[in-house]
């Protein structure tokens, strides 16, 4: 199954926006669990998209492009992240 067809939906405003605000939680926020910064770039995409196409309209595809940019953004941060660590090991915390 190709699921190549979601790139279609990649909105780069939004998935740079759900980038930064996912690494602001990450970073400023000790308390904030790890396990909902996903959750909230879907979220944060979700909305951001909506008040991006309020004039042209909204729809279920404006919804799932929000939805997709936020998760993407973290699959992004994962993958620069693993870019810079070259030697494949974590740092201490």
């Amino acid at each position: 199954m190709d699921l190549s067809f979601l790139t279609n939906y990649i909105n780069p405003v939004v998935l740079g926006i759900c980038l930064l605000a996912g690494y602001v939680l990450k970073t400023a926020f000790d308390s904030f669990p790890n396990k909902f910064i996903p959750l909230s770039a879907l979220v944060l995409g979700c909305v951001i998209n909506i008040l991006i196409n309020i004039p042209i309209g909204i729809n279920a595809e404006v919804v799932l492009g929000g939805m997709i940019s936020g998760l993407a953004s973290t699959g992004l941060y994962e993958m620069l992240r693993n870019l810079i660590d070259k030697d494949g090991k974590k740092k201490e915390e």
